[in-house]
């Protein structure tokens, strides 16, 4: 079947939408890929949703945030898709993410807000949403999702084993992949999302570009060494984050050269401390994600956890990896396949989730697990 995947991350700059073909095992093509960037209002909104979210009182509810942010996420993912169709691409089915509002693995809940219903609605076809929901119910983390699409990758490039890829977006995580298929990952730390908070902050716009501010400053190791100090990584894993689980506190005082210098160093020596709870040192790390593009990042993790190489070197797509693998999800859940698994998210069995959504003329009801 060929399937669109859709995805927003947690650095809320855009959607990126890709399709592929794929029998929910193999991948066998590519098909059409595109971002759509939110604009400066449209991400206001969705930041809005992000800080009501993470109240200490929050409760969902029905509230008005959430429904300002929802139509944002329909509005953009629509055009996105229908953009795609005008210029060809064939599309059987659509893995929707949503935006992730909050992440709380330990308290079992994560929300992705957007409106799965409307999107099938509106679009005429059938959407899979809700990819989270089923592992954390089964005793899992929720997160990281890609791994699985990552084993899919190794198996079409027929990679050597063991091999590692990291993807950098507002979180870091790892996918190791052993000679025997066995899959093991977890959240790292912050990718680019404590950078990008940090640049905005300073009113210097959403990220690093070319990693210039990081470049142009020194790292503090007395402030990486404290960074590290985070309970998170005592934790051996299966393990997720929440992109705002850091905070910026212990760079406030510095230089935003110097800060963004020394976030970038926190993030490799994330990379570095996760060897350890790897099996086998990878030999090499395939970078996936927004924080490929930063090279100030990129010579802190080669200089802190070994050699790097870009997706892209490998003929991927780094940019689209994220949005193939929601596909690929939709696609192995349709079909009742497993998309999470004890090595990946600490689940208690390997774990299928997700929910359908078909396009009708009658009101759809509430989400629920297939």
């Amino acid at each position: 079947m060929w399937v669109l995947g859709l995805m927003s991350g947690t650095s809320l700059d855009g959607v990126d939408a890709a399709v592929i073909e794929t029998d929910g095992k193999r991948v066998s093509a590519f098909g059409p890929a595109r971002t759509v960037y939110y604009g400066r209002d449209e991400r206001a909104i969705l930041e809005a949703a992000v800080a009501e979210a993470l109240r200490p009182s929050f409760d969902a509810g029905n509230r008005l945030v959430f429904r300002k942010a929802e139509a944002v996420i329909l509005q953009t993912h629509v055009r996105l898709v229908r953009e795609l169709i005008r210029e060809g691409a064939l599309v059987d089915l659509v893995g929707f993410h949503g935006q992730t509002v909050l992440h709380r693995p330990e308290q079992k809940r994560t929300l992705q807000i957007g409106n799965p219903a409307a999107l099938a609605e509106t679009l005429g076809l059938p959407v899979i949403a809700d990819l989270r929901l089923r592992d954390l119910q089964d005793g899992g983390q929720g997160a990281p999702l890609v791994p699985v699409y990552h084993a899919a990758l190794a198996d079409r490039l027929d990679l050597a084993r063991p091999v590692a890829f990291l993807n950098l977006g507002g979180v870091s995580n790892v996918t190791w992949i052993g000679d025997d298929g066995a899959l093991r990952a977890f959240d790292i730390g912050p990718g680019n999302g404590l950078i990008d908070q940090l640049v905005a902050a300073h009113g210097l716009g959403t990220f690093d570009v070319d990693g210039r501010l990081a470049k142009a400053g020194r790292p503090h190791e007395d402030i990486v060494h404290l960074l590290m100090q985070h309970p998170f990584f005592a934790q051996t894993g299966p393990k997720s984050l929440d992109r705002y689980d850091f905070s910026l506190e212990p760079v406030r005082h510095l230089s935003v050269e110097d800060g963004a210098a020394t976030l970038a160093a926190f993030s490799a020596q994330a990379v570095a401390a996760a060897i350890e709870l790897l099996p086998v040192r990878p030999s090499v790390w395939i970078l996936c994600g927004g924080g490929r593009h930063n090279p100030a990042l990129v010579e802190q993790l080669e200089a802190r956890a070994g050699r790097c190489i870009s997706a892209d070197e490998l003929g991927l797509r780094g940019d689209m990896i994220e949005a193939e693998a929601i596909a690929y999800l939709a696609a192995r859940s349709s079909l009742g396949l497993p998309i999470t698994f004890p090595g990946t998210t600490g689940v208690s069995r390997p774990s299928t989730g997700g929910a359908l959504y078909q396009p009708t003329l009658q009101e759809t009801p509430d989400h629920k697990i297939c």
